[in-house]
């Protein structure tokens, strides 16, 4: 078993659902009622200092149990190690903490995600669509959403 997932293991006991690895990239799926403590024991543990977060990103994966994932890409300057980190959600309650007072560079990932996605983050700073008009219903990135779009849901510029 790789270090660092026995690492998590040992300091949140049952939150690590499962790890794979393939070609040297570590990927680990966690419980979502400890995101942001993991995010800052990861980021704060001196071994790991996994200090930049590159990217944060939703995932639809279609399927009755944990419709969604959010994945974080986090990279350890200091061990120059990347890994991701996987959080299942499911559709009726596709919300999670935050990690802005973690990284504040996870600002802008989060929003994405909840523009694209519908996933919520409680307590981020300024939860706001970017490419979508604020009044727009509609996810784009979901699997269920039309690829055509919605007619007339948006109002398009004219000629």
């Amino acid at each position: 078993m790789n270090p660092l997932v026995e690492k998590l293991k040992v300091r949140f006991p049952g939150v690590v659902e499962k790890s794979d690895e393939f070609r040297g990239d570590l990927a680990i799926n966690v419980g979502r009622e400890k995101i942001v403590d993991v995010c800052r024991f990861l980021r704060d543990d001196p071994d790991l200092a996994f200090d930049l977060v590159v990217d944060i990103c939703g995932v639809d994966m279609y399927r009755p149990e944990k419709r969604f994932e959010v994945v974080y890409h986090l990279y350890s300057l200091k061990n120059k190690d990347y890994l991701r980190l996987k959080v299942g959600l499911d559709e009726e309650d596709p919300t999670l903490d935050s990690v802005t007072g973690v990284w504040s560079g996870a600002n802008w990932l989060e929003r994405e995600a909840f523009d694209m996605f519908g996933i919520t983050f409680t307590d981020h700073p300024d939860l706001r669509r970017m490419y979508m008009p604020e009044d727009y219903e509609y996810y784009p990135l979901r699997k269920d959403f039309p690829l055509m779009g919605v007619p007339d849901s948006i109002p398009l510029p004219q000629k």
